[in-house]
């Protein structure tokens, strides 16, 4: 049985030699495994695939994919994927703080029958805003697309082969691989672990980044973005028309009543604003849809070491 281990890399030159050296240490303990790890440069600014060039000249069992420029983590993911040839993948991180001497808790828990086991952290060495962002993105999964409420998406898991296959067949340019899985089987557990510190710098998530996350999670499996519109809007329109009936009825109990400029100005704006946020949304679903029909790529490979196309 074989093992593909996909890291996505970005800004991680200080990082690499450091993670692969521990991955494979952990992978040699059961000899009985083969093993390879597929290292993608998601176009990242600093010598990060020179770093990943040696290291492929050092061990044969590491490959290299060299992006054109940056897809995002979730593409070089799937870039990752499309070359794993292992029975069994891993999904792991470059900045060292998945705690790789968990990997095989999570796959002997995957061999008693599982088709994917996600880690767990008790306690993540991450900032307020990361942690919030993690947060946020489960508790869409499990309102949009129905991912169990036990389950935590993260950084560190591993699946069967048949769910990378499964995946593979999307070739839209804004993966959600949780979703993926999610769509495909509900036989996931989860293995708890710890979390560790960053090796070196700081995270490359910042707000935009993290916003791009929650709406491709919002729009990525999932029309119920736009349900709730249609069901906001009905609600609007029925408090509007409430209110309408209201304000008739007090003039005529009492014609002195002022008109009100301000409380009417106040609902023009939060109606407005209302509007505008619901035909956004309409928007991205659209604009997606333009994208995937003008065959947007997903990733494009400039160069691959080790590997075979």
């Amino acid at each position: 049985m074989k093992i593909s281990v996909v890291i996505p890399c970005y800004r991680s030159q200080a990082t690499l030699p450091t993670v692969v050296r521990e991955t494979v240490d952990v992978l040699k303990q059961r000899p009985e495994f083969e093993y390879e790890i597929i290292l993608v440069n998601d176009g990242s600014p600093d010598d990060t695939f020179g770093v990943i060039a040696e290291l492929c000249r050092n061990d044969v069992n590491v490959k290299g994919i060299n992006l054109s420029r940056n897809f995002g983590q979730a593409c070089a993911s799937m870039a990752g994927f499309a070359h794993a040839t292992g029975d069994i993948i891993v999904y792991s991180d470059d900045d060292g703080q998945t705690p790789i001497d968990f990997l095989w808790a999570l796959i002997d828990k995957l061999l008693e029958g599982y088709d994917s086991v996600f880690a767990r952290f008790a306690q993540k060495k991450n900032s307020w805003f990361q942690n919030l962002g993690t947060k946020v993105n489960n508790l869409m999964a499990n309102l949009l697309i129905g991912k169990p409420k036990h389950l935590h998406f993260g950084n560190f898991w591993v699946c069967r082969r048949f769910l990378i296959d499964e995946a593979l067949k999307c070739k839209n340019p804004y993966p959600y691989i949780g979703g993926l899985f999610v769509k495909t089987t509900h036989n996931m557990t989860e293995v708890p672990t710890n979390h560790r510190e960053r090796l070196h710098g700081t995270t490359n998530y910042n707000f935009a980044k993290m916003l791009s996350l929650w709406l491709n999670g919002f729009t990525a499996f999932s029309v119920m973005p736009l349900r709730v519109a249609t069901f906001s809007g009905l609600v609007f329109s029925l408090a509007g028309f409430a209110f309408a009936l209201y304000i008739i009825v007090q003039k005529i109990r009492y014609p002195m009543i002022p008109a009100g400029y301000s409380s009417l100005m106040a609902t023009l704006v939060f109606i407005g604003g209302m509007i505008m946020f619901m035909l956004g949304l309409i928007g991205e679903y659209v604009g997606r849809i333009y994208i995937n029909i003008n065959q947007i790529p997903q990733y494009v490979v400039r160069e691959t070491i080790n590997t075979v196309d």
